[in-house]
């Protein structure tokens, strides 16, 4: 008998190992489509952007800083949404407008 294997033995280990693959490969295209679907679902539960965003300062209790478009990518962590009328009333306040979205400009107050 020989001491190496036959070519029978040897194409039914790569036959299990290609399928060891196949599984794996199965396991993360499960693991995207899980991810995937909870992507979409977050997008559909969160709630849109305000159109308007008002800064605070750092701070408990810390006035306001700045207004923003709500599509400005500068908008710090300390914020909440506002309307167009608090952000017009809140700009000729004399509050700071955001010099990056430029929310007087897109108010007309400029």
């Amino acid at each position: 008998m020989s001491e190496h294997p036959s070519r029978l033995i040897m194409l039914q280990f790569a036959r299990r190992i290609a399928l060891q693959q196949v599984d794996q490969i199965d396991q993360w295209i499960a693991t995207e489509e899980r991810r995937e679907a909870e992507r979409q679902q977050g997008e559909r539960v969160r709630p849109p952007k305000p159109d308007w965003v008002l800064e605070y300062g750092i701070g408990q209790g810390a006035p306001p800083v700045e207004v923003h478009a709500g599509h400005c990518y500068s908008v710090g962590k300390r914020n909440r949404g506002i309307t167009r009328e608090q952000a017009l009333s809140l700009l000729a306040g004399g509050l700071r407008a955001c010099v990056h979205c430029r929310p007087d400009t897109e108010l007309g107050l400029l």
